[in-house]
């Protein structure tokens, strides 16, 4: 039976339908994924599923096409096992020679007559497998009449010969035929340039896009911040507020020869608002705000950090005024030569750039420069002098008043119980930053929400709080009893002398809960004061050595519950005898040794300032200022081992007090004679 061939139409005919089926086929699959994630059907996109099925259809044809090709060439040169012989060129009358000797017993004959290009060729398919395939081709000449052409045929036929004629070529079949046999070389070329095109700066990943800068720019209409949304730092915002009025009004200052900072420095510990404080600036000023990281500069491949600080400026020249923000600038501007390897390398020669662009070769109107950083003593000089960074502002972590201010702005969304004390809670967090205390809001509405709690209790907070501290109660952890009244006496140890010492913290909470890694917690309330005095650290030294005390006082052994505080006690002891001068065989001068690290650009030795027999005599100081304190501890609770039992079965009985509670349980017991030291206040 004769296949029949499918036509031109037919095939795209097909072709269509596949592509219907398989849209229409995408277009459910994509619904039902829709429904099942409960998500808007309007983020779905018929064109990109419709771009998505073509280049899935275009990679089977190319594979088709190549498939077919294979199978073409292989299918021709196994259609016979005979091997093919080079076509031979004959003349007219050898051609018919060749005809009347071929002998059809021995071979099978096939005579092709092309009258268009007025060709004939013979092709002798021999019955034998060793013997070649013979082919002739003669051209005729324009003397040839058609009585010759009747009578080459007329013999052939005699031969048993197969006679067949090349059909008349259509006209535009040659350059149809070419352009259908180029179509697959056509795509796969408009394809390529496609990719090219994108990935040298078309798209975000593309090869060009690596000099690109990857700033983020946010306009008057995106997430504004304002000066109300920065608290904590009351004295820092007066210190900005003159940027604001210079993006503002710039003639009001250029008018009397005043010129504003080209850079603003903004140095303090992670957590306390720089970033914050700087869109603050920008959302006050009203100006775009660009927005990068340090690390972002430095890549892989040698020009890309100075050329991103190139285009990073030159958008901010398109854009002025506005306000450049770089978070982290230590990562890129730190000082130059640091490190055994010695310098230029990448991250230098982007700092380089940035230097270059910074000072007066490039003149950018209006454009201000911040950056911040918690490392400034690791950056370059020449990136602090003035002319670049002209301004340094220091964030301070908040005061009491700041912590307070900080812990209203983050539950201002939040459903707050009337027993909220926000002052009592901003005591009660020393230390914390402004990024510490919205985890700490934040924890404490997670801790209500998980105790179906309507609103947000004081209790809340003081869990989240004591979570944040210590890490999450271990609620689950088997403690022997025996282990958990050490922990009572250790920490009730921490607690007594701590109160019944002058110039210490206020106890805040005692609690033997296991939280993290501690077995029990005692939580104090600092002072916040500018100074120290040595008696003050002479009793903080007694009160961390409480814990140890009462051990040893009590059961007349000693376990590795004291490991932290030792530590902490003894690098006090250190910086008192070598730097703070508190030793009186030593004198006024400082014995610390610089941390000055090598891979920021430091010296790799350290010269030794003092002599062996210094280094002995510091040793000594330290010990001598620890045994003190130790002894002062030992002391204080054997004189008041009574307090220090009961308030150990206090803990034992609740698990954590307050310090409230150990002040009444000391007031039932005759210790007002019994108070050490000169500040009879505490009691």
């Amino acid at each position: 039976m004769k296949k029949k061939k499918i036509g031109l139409i037919e095939k795209f005919r097909l072709l269509f339908w596949w592509l219907k089926i398989n849209f229409i086929y995408l277009i459910s699959k994509k619904q039902k994924n829709h429904k099942e994630k409960t998500t808007d059907l309007a983020d779905f996109s018929p064109i990109k599923t419709l771009l998505r099925i073509i280049r899935i259809f275009f990679v089977l044809w190319v594979c088709l096409w190549l498939f077919s090709g294979i199978v073409s060439v292989f299918h021709k040169s196994q259609k016979t096992n005979n091997p093919v012989q080079k076509m031979e060129f004959v003349f007219y009358t050898d051609f018919i020679e060749i005809i009347k000797k071929f002998n059809p017993g021995a071979a099978q004959g096939e005579l092709i007559h092309n009258p268009y290009q007025k060709t004939f060729i013979f092709i002798e398919h021999p019955k034998l497998v060793e013997e070649n395939i013979k082919i002739y081709q003669t051209t005729l000449s324009k003397e040839t009449s058609g009585k010759e052409i009747e009578t080459l045929i007329e013999l052939a036929k005699n031969k048993n010969i197969a006679i067949g004629e090349t059909p008349k070529p259509q006209e535009g079949n040659f350059l149809l035929s070419l352009f259908i046999s180029w179509i697959p070389m056509l795509i796969l070329i408009a394809v390529w340039i496609f990719f090219m095109k994108k990935g040298m700066g078309g798209g975000s990943g593309g090869v060009s896009s690596f000099g690109k800068s990857q700033a983020n720019i946010k306009n008057n209409n995106q997430d504004i911040k304002k000066f109300k949304d920065v608290a904590g730092i009351e004295e820092v915002k007066e210190e900005v507020e003159e940027v604001v009025k210079f993006l503002k009004d710039p003639y009001k200052f250029s008018k009397l020869g005043a010129r504003i900072p080209k850079g603003i420095l903004l140095v303090g510990k992670p957590g306390t608002g720089k970033t914050l404080l700087a869109q603050a600036v920008a959302g006050e000023a009203g100006v775009p705000f660009f927005s990068i990281s340090g690390s972002s500069f430095v890549e892989m491949f040698v020009g890309v950090g100075a050329s991103r600080v190139r285009d990073l400026f030159a958008h901010g020249k398109k854009h002025a005024p506005c306000i450049i923000f770089i978070d982290e600038i230590d990562a890129v501007g730190r000082q130059r030569g640091a490190g055994l390897g010695g310098g230029h390398d990448e991250r230098e020669q982007t700092l380089n750039q940035l230097l270059v662009e910074m000072d007066g070769f490039s003149k950018h109107t209006n454009i201000i420069i911040m950056a911040a950083t918690n490392r400034a003593d690791i950056l370059d000089p020449a990136l602090l002098r003035p002319g670049r960074f002209d301004r340094k502002i220091y964030v301070p972590m908040p005061n009491v008043s700041g912590r307070e201010f900080i812990l209203k702005v983050h539950t201002q969304d939040k459903l707050l119980s009337s027993d909220v004390n926000f002052k009592e809670l901003a005591k009660g967090t020393p230390g914390f930053s402004g990024a510490d205390l919205e985890n700490l809001a934040n924890e404490a509405a997670l801790i209500a929400t998980k105790k179906d709690h309507k609103k947000i209790t004081m209790k809340d907070f003081e869990d989240a709080k004591d979570k944040v501290y210590m890490g999450l109660e271990k609620k689950d952890k088997a403690i022997k009893p025996e282990e958990r009244k050490i922990t009572a006496y250790h920490e009730a140890g921490h607690a007594l002398v701590a109160r019944l010492l002058p110039f210490t913290d206020t106890v805040n909470k005692i609690s033997i809960v296991p939280r993290g890694q501690a077995a029990g917690v005692t939580w104090f309330l600092p002072e916040e004061s500018m100074f120290k005095y040595k008696d003050q650290l002479e009793n903080e030294l007694s009160v961390a050595y409480g814990g140890r005390a009462a051990e040893e006082i009590i059961f007349k052994r000693i376990s590795t519950g004291a490991s932290n505080d030792i530590k902490q006690a003894t690098k006090v002891a250190e910086q008192m005898v070598c730097s703070l001068g508190m030793s009186e065989k030593l004198g006024l001068r400082s014995y610390s040794k610089d941390q000055n690290q090598i891979f920021l650009g430091k010296e790799i030795g350290q010269n030794k300032e003092y002599s062996e027999a210094t280094a002995q005599i510091i040793d000594e100081e330290i010990k001598n200022i620890l045994d003190k304190a130790y002894e002062q501890a030992k002391k204080i609770l054997n004189d008041n081992l009574d307090v220090l039992h009961a308030l150990a079965e206090l803990l034992l009985e609740k698990e954590t007090i307050m310090g409230h509670e150990m002040d009444e349980l000391i007031k039932k017991t005759n210790i007002q004679s019994r108070l050490y030291g000169d500040e009879k206040e505490k009691e």
